[in-house]
C-alpha cells in the first residue's frame, strides 16, 4: 500500500491551527466549574479584608506578654469580637480583647494568645502562654489574595477549588469559553441504536456511546444519531445535526471502500478538507475538514481505530474549541513492562494499555492490538512508538497518555 504523506504530528498541528475557541460568555461561579477561563482573572478585593484571628483566644500587646511563660500576666478584659462584626476595638496597655476565629484583630494588638493558655475570672484574664512572637495567630489582611493579583490565566480550566478562590477574591461572574455542543453520527447499514432489536449480522452502535461518554465526562453536550450507508440520508443527517452543534464527529465510512461514503458526501456539501488519512495506527483513516465554519472529524468504524483517532486528533480539537490552553490527554512517565515490536518506521504506532502503580515509576502494560472492545474498556493509558523507530525495549522509560 502506498505510504500516506501526512504524519501524525503534522496532522495534530494542522488540527490545532484550524480550530479557534468558541466565543466567551460570562457565567456564575458554579457554572464556570469545568469550563476554561477566556481571559486572565484578577482579584477585586483583599482576602481577608482585615487582619483576623486564626484562633479563639485573646488579642494582646506582644510587649506585655513576651515573658508570660515564666511570669504570667494579668490583663483586664476590654471587650470581645466575633467573625463578621464590623465593630473596631482599640487595645490599650493592660487590657485584652476576647476574639473568636476569623474575628477582626483589635487596633494596636500584635498577637493573639490561644484560649487554652488563658484563665478568665470575670474581667481579669490571666495569660500564661508559652513564648509568644509578634503576629502570633494573626492572619494579615490580603494573606490569601491581594486586590489586583492574577488568579487564573486565560486558557486554564476552572476547578472547584479555583472557583472558591475566585469567590474569595470578589468575583461573581467569570468569562469562560462556550462549551462545545458535539454532534456524533454513526454510519453503516450494520449498526443499530442501543435498545433496538438486534437482527442477525447487525451490531450495536457502541462507538458513538463511547465518544459521547467522553464528552459528558468533560462537561460537553453531545447529540447522537445513526444513519444508513446512503448518500442522501447521510447528507440529510449532516445538515440537520450541523445546525444545532458546534462540531461534527462521524464514526464509520471513513476509508476507501464501496460503502465508505462520508468523505464523498462532505465533498458534495462543499467542506474544506484539511487532511484525510494519516500515518498513524490504529486510526489511519481519520480526517478533518471545515463545513459551514464548523470542524468535522471523520473517524474510522473499527472500535480501536475509532477510539484512538478520537483521542489523538478529535479530542485535542474539541479541547481547543473549548478554549483549553494545552489541549490533549494528560501525560506521565512510566516504565515499559514488556517490549513492543509491532511498529513500522515512518508511522506512529499507538497502543492501549494499563498502568500498574509501583514504588518507583509505574509500569505500562501494553495490550495486544488485535483485541477490540475489551482493550478499550480496560485501558487506562496509551503509549506510542514514534515514527523514527519500530520497537521499544522492555524497561524503557516512556511518556504515556492517561485515560483516567
Amino acid at each position: 500500500m502506498k505510504s500516506m504523506s501526512l504524519g501524525f504530528e503534522e496532522a495534530l498541528r494542522l488540527t490545532l491551527e484550524a480550530i479557534d475557541p468558541l466565543p466567551a460568555e460570562n457565567v456564575g461561579l458554579l457554572d464556570c466549574v469545568g469550563r476554561v477561563a477566556a481571559s486572565d482573572l484578577y482579584a477585586l478585593v483583599d482576602s481577608p479584608s482585615s487582619d483576623v484571628s486564626r484562633k479563639d483566644g485573646y488579642a494582646v500587646l506582644y510587649s506585655e506578654v513576651r515573658d508570660a511563660a515564666t511570669r504570667p500576666v494579668h490583663l483586664t478584659l476590654a471587650g470581645s469580637a466575633a467573625a463578621g462584626a464590623a465593630r473596631n476595638i482599640t487595645l490599650t496597655e493592660g487590657t485584652t480583647v476576647r476574639v473568636l476565629t476569623g474575628a477582626r484583630v483589635p487596633l494596636g494588638a500584635d498577637a493573639v494568645v490561644a484560649e487554652e493558655y488563658c484563665m478568665a475570672d470575670g474581667s481579669d484574664i490571666l495569660i500564661g502562654a508559652p513564648p509568644v512572637e509578634p503576629d502570633r495567630n494573626i492572619l494579615p489582611r490580603g494573606r490569601d489574595v491581594r486586590a489586583g493579583q492574577l488568579l487564573l490565566e486565560a486558557g486554564r480550566r476552572v476547578s472547584p477549588a479555583a472557583a472558591g478562590f475566585l469567590a474569595a477574591a470578589g468575583l461573581s461572574k467569570v468569562p469562560v469559553f462556550s462549551s462545545p455542543v458535539v454532534g456524533i453520527i454513526g454510519t453503516g447499514d450494520e449498526i443499530v441504536e442501543p435498545g433496538e432489536p438486534l437482527a442477525e449480522d447487525r451490531l450495536y452502535a457502541s462507538n458513538i456511546v463511547t465518544l459521547a461518554g467522553w464528552c459528558m465526562r468533560s462537561g460537553l453536550t453531545s447529540r447522537m444519531a445513526v444513519v444508513k450507508d446512503d448518500p442522501d440520508s447521510i447528507l440529510d443527517i449532516f445538515t440537520k445535526m450541523s445546525s444545532g452543534t458546534d462540531v461534527l464527529i462521524t464514526s464509520g465510512g471513513a476509508w476507501k471502500g464501496d460503502r465508505d461514503l462520508v468523505a464523498d458526501v462532505l465533498e458534495r456539501m462543499g467542506w474544506r478538507k484539511i487532511f484525510h488519512q494519516i500515518r498513524m495506527g490504529p486510526g489511519k483513516a481519520v480526517g478533518l475538514g471545515v463545513l459551514d465554519g464548523k470542524p468535522v472529524f471523520i473517524l474510522p468504524g473499527g472500535p480501536p481505530s475509532n477510539f484512538m483517532a478520537f483521542l489523538q486528533i478529535a479530542w485535542p480539537g474539541l479541547m481547543r474549541l473549548g478554549g483549553h490552553r494545552e489541549p490533549g490527554l494528560p501525560r506521565m512517565k512510566a516504565r515499559l513492562a514488556t517490549g513492543i515490536k509491532e511498529g513500522n518506521v515512518g508511522w506512529t504506532d499507538l497502543f492501549f494499555g494499563t498502568i500498574e502503580e509501583t514504588e518507583g515509576l509505574p509500569f505500562f502494560h501494553p495490550m495486544e492490538k488485535r483485541s477490540r472492545l475489551a482493550s478499550i474498556a480496560e485501558a487506562t493509558a496509551v503509549a506510542s512508538i514514534p515514527e523514527d523507530r519500530d520497537s521499544l525495549a522492555q524497561g524503557s522509560v516512556i511518556s504515556v497518555q492517561l485515560l483516567t
